[in-house]
């Protein structure tokens, strides 16, 4: 495993055109789920991201291959909003990028989730978060989706629930699996807690 864990850096859309497969079809998906605030409803962070895996599992063309177990996980960066709650949702079908992160918008939005109400608030607390983390090995900088996503690899809140549900996903610009990220960032960075619920 040693071998398999390397520093952490950022990956900066500097990609190797070699590296890069534009194939995206039926190719594994892995989308990081996240919710630190109730629902219009009154529902709890845990039933909105439940609720969340339902409605990816409904998206035309997709169908939910498999679901980590749940995580409370401490805001990163560290700040006085509540603990999330996270889980990594693995899907499979055939589905454009850019078509994947509307349906997953519209998730986020059916959840009680309004974008821009806070300019600037990239880390604040959240009824949803929907991240695609990876499409199979898709590299691409722009447009949006960033694929991978740019954070994950510096996020054990992804990582940990990512490991368990995909334990044979490589970072296709690390060339490192998610146990192996997820091993050098608790090394680096320990204050990150993440438990099981």
């Amino acid at each position: 495993m040693a071998n398999d864990a390397p520093s952490i850096a950022r990956t900066d859309g500097n990609v190797n055109k070699a590296n890069v497969n534009k194939s995206w079809a039926c190719a594994p998906i892995l989308v990081a789920i996240g919710s630190n605030l109730p629902g219009p409803d009154g529902a709890s962070p845990l039933e909105i991201c439940r609720r969340a895996a339902i409605a990816m599992d409904a998206l035309p063309g997709l169908r939910l291959r498999g679901l980590s177990r749940w995580y409370r996980t401490a805001p990163v960066p560290a700040s006085d909003q509540p603990d999330f709650v996270n889980g990594v949702a693995h899907l499979e079908g055939a589905i454009a990028p850019a078509d994947l992160l509307a349906a997953l918008q519209e998730i986020e939005a059916r959840a009680g989730r309004r974008r821009g109400v806070v300019p600037g608030a990239i880390n604040a607390a959240r009824v949803l978060d929907l991240d695609i983390v990876a499409m199979g090995q898709l590299v691409r900088a722009a447009p949006d989706p960033v694929l991978p996503h740019p954070r994950a690899h510096l996020r054990g809140f992804v990582l940990a629930p990512l490991a368990e549900v995909a334990p044979s996903w490589r970072h296709p610009l690390l060339h490192c699996s998610a146990q192996g990220l997820l091993a050098a960032l608790l090394a680096a960075l320990p204050e990150q807690r993440i438990r099981v619920i």
